[in-house]
């Protein structure tokens, strides 16, 4: 009979954020959770790192705080590549001292969206601006240190807690009469609930000693929409439920400056994940509509 895994000790930083959140519930069961907001561990600095590591000595990281305010970045750079760049590298230094591994989440943003197919994790980075600069240092950093990690790249999170695009469409549609919305960028809209899903099989495969090449991977929802057409999918949804909600105007991102550039392109190519780690994500919609019923 083969044994259960010995239950493992997990520090998650991030706490209230909202992989972090989806974490703490879809990783009951693997043993204990160690979930650090920033009143315990503030990711700009590095010494409390150290000391919050080093006092739990857990079997594995998981890294799902991030600033991820991206036009917020382009005006604090200094506290974005604090929390993105340096913490990552801090925490692989760490993790690799304990000799174990750590999960780190990245990001489409990496990329300048250019490209017109699907990004694979063989492609050239080239972030637009501050938030992708920051993120892309800090999978250098973890990868400069050479111990085991996984590096995983996602795209348009969203979760029914926290600041995202689906609790402000849900908030704005049944305000407003009209509502324009980006029609140009494509990417996958990926549940957070999804992350951790398959971040709980990552980590089983690796417990049952199965583990893929540690690396870099993405991860995110299957096939592909617009914010325009991600807005249309939670219209009808709020339809179902009898309210009633603004037309909707598709417009080009170039008619919606902010400061901060985004890719137009944000598709990633998933292919390897499934192929190293026999770990598959599901279509956006069922994962929207799995999102939505809970």
């Amino acid at each position: 009979m083969s044994q259960a895994p010995s239950p493992l000790k997990i520090l998650i930083s991030g706490k209230t954020g909202q992989v972090a959140v989806e974490l703490t519930k879809r990783l009951a069961g693997l043993g204990e959770l160690i979930v650090l907001g920033r009143d315990e561990l503030d990711l700009s600095q590095p010494e409390q790192i150290r000391a919050q590591v080093r006092a739990h000595r857990p079997d594995l990281i998981i890294n799902a705080g991030a600033h991820t305010a991206v036009d917020l970045a382009e005006s604090e750079p200094d506290l974005a590549f604090a929390i993105n760049a340096i913490a990552p590298g801090v925490f692989a230094q760490e993790a690799k001292a304990l000799g174990i591994p750590l999960i780190h989440y990245s990001t489409d943003y990496v990329f300048d969206g250019s490209k017109h197919a699907p990004y694979t994790e063989d492609d050239q980075p080239n972030p637009l601006g501050v938030y992708g600069q920051s993120k892309l240092a800090g999978e250098q950093a973890i990868i400069a240190e050479g111990g085991q990690h996984l590096i995983l790249r996602t795209s348009w999170v969203y979760s029914t807690h926290g600041k995202n695009f689906l609790l402000t469409m849900q908030r704005l549609l049944p305000q407003r009469t009209e509502l324009r919305v980006v029609a140009d960028q494509i990417g996958a809209p990926t549940w957070a609930g999804t992350i951790a899903q398959s971040t709980r099989a990552l980590i089983e495969r690796w417990q049952a000693g199965k583990p893929g090449a540690w690396g870099v991977y993405h991860l995110t929802a299957h096939g592909e929409t617009s914010w325009f057409g991600f807005t249309q999918a939670i219209a009808e949804h709020l339809t179902a439920q009898g309210k009633q909600c603004a037309s909707l105007e598709p417009i080009p991102a170039s008619a919606y400056p902010t400061p901060a550039a985004r890719p137009q392109n944000s598709r990633l190519d998933c292919s390897r994940l499934a192929r190293e780690w026999q770990v598959t994500q599901p279509d956006w919609r069922v994962a929207l509509n799995a999102c939505l019923a809970e």
